[in-house]
């Protein structure tokens, strides 16, 4: 679980957004949430002050009316501060930086601050409230002696990446002050400060104090470094052995305790940091922790205290060591949907033990219960199964509370959070209500999204899973709607609640509904986005990108045929006139991307416009991959190539393969496990360029250098005792079109049409990876992480096996996923807590999928009966232009230089 999504999902109930847009009062109310009395002070005569994110920003103007000039890096000082002290700090140092002219920013509002420094907050950010640009080391002590004078006494969060000036809330670290990028070793573009010898380099970020190669300490701070070096754990009776888990709180650590052998655990927590909703902080949580164990102590369902230390100012929670694993790891083992056919015992003996195993948690709830303590924090993590498979423990009380308070919940799993009118034991109720549902659909998280959802949730697993008890879900659906609406008893036959909008498979419905959709979701007033997406669009220049921006939805409007939405291309042309200062480069995250789209949709002079700033970059030191790096900007450059005759172009996409093929020369890591492997993060992206190139030139270079690409993912990949091959990453592994196994497959069938197979090896792979597209139950119906992903590949493979039948089937499996937005048909987007209309992760994608399985399908049915009436058929559910094509044709519902398999790319289209 990305615990960043928690964040963007507190602005809007339906998509995920930026939390400077939390409204004031109720959700929906305009405005923005009250902030700082300091923030809201007039503007000092000669100064600029702007909002940029979280930030506001206070800049003096030179006599012209424009920012002073000031140095572009050096050391910055931050200060810390607490939700009491905050708006105090933010005073001090603007009437200290003002007068003097020094440049600064801070965080303007409570909520922002708060969000800052709760539990899963980014550790290298957290903390810091104020930014200070001090223009010399001789200002940079100047102001630490003088502003630290006037803090003396404040508290606040340690902030982790930087040194600490006494015990006060100021804190220094060297790094940019302006926005300045570079490609780093990975191939992508981040903040970046210059080295001594004047190259940009990335400005690290990472949560402990650095100082580059290249900066001298200055000597008023080594005393401060050497401080902090004191602390240790040299002297404590436990040994820590390995790091389990680190968020903003602070770690949680496997030991050993010295004296008498026993394994423990060690847990931290950070003053004001780790931020509960009702703002207690990581050590009040801590004590809470603590307290409640104690309370439940020799229940056998929790571990018990051991100890309870500080260390520096941090403090530790000692626990006994509980053997076994948590729930959440068992899917992967026993869930008989991950595959094509389950086996009906298989999947009755699933049911038995889920049902036994929830029977379990119940006792142990129970069993805390009675001590008088409310859980507060149930979820699938949170339940340690132990070695016998059949018994359960709790872990983690930090949210726990007394069953009198009767209080709400303040820190909670997204897919089991409890709404607002439940209190007390009634949280712990609804949670393990969400338990029967997630044990065998584990996809609670859309509850945040829509209660409802549970009632068809249930009615799909009574389809796949005939033996559970109806009465073990008429249960958990009324607890968890009980406050909506009446609901009718699950059985067999009996449907709990049809969907109120058209399922995915009535195609052309389906098609215009998501259309509908995602038109009705358009903010084109907004500059930093056009369509809601994922939470990656609000990165630089993300809104206009391919995977997660505007560019991707408009190529898949023109994509299925739907009427051109010429606001929206009259946005993407003005966000890029010019595009923001740090977008991307590459195909699925930046310029390339859009101008691929630009140019399909006609708009070919702003296309070689944004590919000319790409040109005058560094873009030889891209990543190889396609998502950001030289396989997908090779592609846009090859195809404006072919379509302007442009021998620029097309010169430099011949030295973008040139230096694919030296790449794959160079050593790789010793274990497969240490590189990513797939479609867009793998060498699975540069094998589609190197094909690409040699249909252009034929090469037998590029063909064999594709190849070798290729190999090098089949190396990340293994198979399952079940046939499936996936993407192997250590800790679990992949199926999907983006970065698994679905994504190698696709370019395999590319490469297959060359007949270059001597071995069979790759055929073996494609079967081996049709099993893994064909699972009964994917978690997320994105187009790269989830099951849309499946329904293009199998709809565009000719992999035997892979018939209508099989497509038919995730097509309906996408239903189960399915949501009403505005009575229109949608799809949640990444970790599910809100909708996206994006293209790799929402609504855009899915009816990508869907168009290219629609038109295959039709073409299918029309060459089998080889009737006329059906040939007319295809040309209604193709219905998108006034000449449709007859079947045989080509499609246009592919993904960007992956049309069906023997076509080629449809060119000017759109001109």
């Amino acid at each position: 679980m990305d615990k960043r999504y928690e964040v963007y999902a507190l602005a809007d109930r339906h998509f995920y957004e930026t939390p400077d847009r939390i409204s004031a009062g109720e959700a929906g109310a305009a405005g923005r949430a009250p902030g700082y009395e300091t923030a809201r002070r007039a503007v000092p005569d000669g100064w600029d002050a702007a909002r940029i994110g979280d930030w506001l920003t206070l800049t003096p103007l030179g006599p012209d009316g424009r920012p002073a000039p000031g140095p572009s890096q050096g050391w910055k000082i931050h200060a810390s501060a607490t939700r009491e002290n905050a708006d105090r700090i933010a005073a001090i140092v603007w009437d200290y930086c003002v007068p003097r002219r020094i440049s600064f920013k801070f965080v303007p509002a409570p909520h922002l601050l708060h969000l800052r420094n709760t539990k899963y907050a980014a550790r290298d950010t957290s903390g810091k409230f104020v930014t200070i640009y001090p223009a010399d080391e001789e200002q940079l002590h100047e102001v630490l002696r003088e502003l630290g004078k006037l803090l003396e006494g404040f508290e606040g969060p340690y902030i982790l990446t930087d040194l600490r000036w006494y015990e006060g809330p100021l804190y220094v670290r060297y790094g940019a002050f302006a926005r300045t990028f570079v490609v780093d070793e990975r191939g992508s573009l981040v903040p970046a400060v210059r080295n001594g010898e004047g190259t940009l380099v990335p400005d690290r970020r990472e949560p402990s104090f650095q100082v580059p190669d290249w900066v001298t300490l200055p000597d008023f701070l080594a005393p401060h470094l050497e401080a902090r070096n004191t602390t240790t754990v040299g002297e404590l009776p436990y040994r820590i052995e390995k790091a389990l888990h680190f968020s903003n709180g602070g770690g949680v650590y496997t030991g050993t305790d010295t004296r008498d052998g026993r394994k423990v655990v060690l847990k931290e927590g950070r003053p004001h940091a780790g931020l509960a909703a009702d703002g207690a902080d990581a050590i009040a949580r801590l004590e809470r922790e603590k307290d409640a164990l104690e309370r439940v102590a020799g229940t056998g369902v929790v571990p018990e205290v051991r100890d309870w230390f500080t260390l520096g100012d941090h403090r530790f929670l000692v626990m006994d060591f509980l053997e076994g694993r948590p729930l959440n790891s068992f899917f992967a083992e026993r869930h008989p949907l991950l595959g094509p056919d389950p086996d009906p015992k298989a999947v009755a003996d699933y049911t038995a033990w889920a049902v036994r195993i929830h029977g379990a948690v119940e006792r142990a709830v129970a069993a805390v219960h009675a001590r008088g303590i409310v859980f507060n924090d149930l979820h699938v993590f949170n339940i340690m199964v132990g070695p016998d498979e059949e018994s359960v423990s709790l872990l983690d009380f930090e949210a726990a509370a007394p069953v009198e308070e009767n209080g709400r919940q303040v820190v909670a799993h997204p897919g089991f959070f409890a709404p607002p009118d439940r209190k007390g034991v009634d949280v712990d109720r609804y949670a393990l209500a969400c338990l029967r549902i997630a044990l065998f659909l584990p996809v609670t998280t859309l509850f945040v999204v829509d209660r409802g959802k549970a009632a068809h949730l249930a009615e799909v697993i009574l389809r796949q899973f005939p033996d559970v008890p109806k009465e073990f879900l008429d249960e958990a659906v009324a607890e968890i709607t009980r406050d909506i609406a009446p609901q009718a008893p699950a059985s067999a036959g009996t449907s709990l609640a049809a969907p109120t909008f058209v399922e995915p498979g009535d195609w052309p419905h389906s098609r215009d509904s998501m259309v509908k959709a995602i038109l009705a979701s358009a903010t084109p007033e907004r500059t930093d986005r056009l369509f809601p997406g994922d939470i990656t669009q609000f990165n630089d220049g993300g809104g206009l990108g391919l995977a997660h921006g505007a560019a991707g939805v408009l190529y898949t409007l023109e994509a299925i045929g739907a009427e051109r939405y010429e606001e929206g291309e009259r946005w993407l042309l003005e966000r890029t006139a010019p595009p923001p200062t740090g977008t991307p480069l590459g195909l699925y995250d930046g310029l390339a991307g859009v101008a691929h789209v630009l140019d399909r949709l006609g708009h070919r002079q702003r296309a070689l416009d944004l590919v000319g700033r790409i040109l005058a970059e560094r873009w030889q030191n891209l990543s190889a991959d396609l998502h950001g790096g030289l396989a997908g900007l090779g592609l846009v450059l090859g195809e404006l190539a072919d379509t302007t005759g442009e021998s620029e172009l097309r010169d430099r996409a011949t030295e973008a393969a040139d230096v694919l093929v030296r790449r794959l020369t160079q050593p790789l890591p010793d274990s497969p496990r240490k590189r990513r492997a797939g479609l867009l993060r793998g060498w699975t992206g540069p094998a589609l360029f190197l094909l690409r190139q040699y249909e252009r030139t034929g090469e037998p270079l590029l063909l064999r250098a594709a190849e070798v690409a290729l190999r090098r993912d089949l190396e990340c990949c293994v198979t399952h005792p079940g046939g499936s091959l996936e993407v192997d990453e250590g800790w679990r592994t992949l199926p999907y079109l983006g970065e698994g196994s679905a994504g190698i497959g696709m370019v395999l069938d590319d490469f297959l049409a060359h007949g270059a197979d001597t071995e069979g090896e790759f055929e073996r792979a494609r079967a081996g990876i049709l099993t893994a597209a064909t699972s009964r139950f994917y978690v997320q119906p994105g187009l790269f992480q989830g099951r849309a992903g499946m329904i293009l590949h199998l709809a565009r493979t000719d992999t035997p096996g892979a018939g209508r039948e099989r497509l038919a089937e995730q097509i309906d499996g996408l239903g189960w996923l399915a949501m009403d937005y505005q009575g229109q048909l949608a799809f949640p987007g990444h970790q599910m807590m809100r909708l996206s209309m994006d293209l790799g992760t929402g609504t855009a994608g899915c009816l990508l999928a869907l168009g290219a399985a629609q038109e295959v399908q039709a073409v299918q049915a029309a060459q089998e009966v080889q009737a006329v009436q059906e040939v007319q058929a295809v040309q209604e559910v193709r219905g998108s232009r006034q000449d449709p094509a007859a079947p045989g044709a080509p499609t246009t519902a592919h993904l960007p230089f992956l049309p069906p398999l023997g076509r080629p790319p449809i060119r000017g289209s759109a001109t």
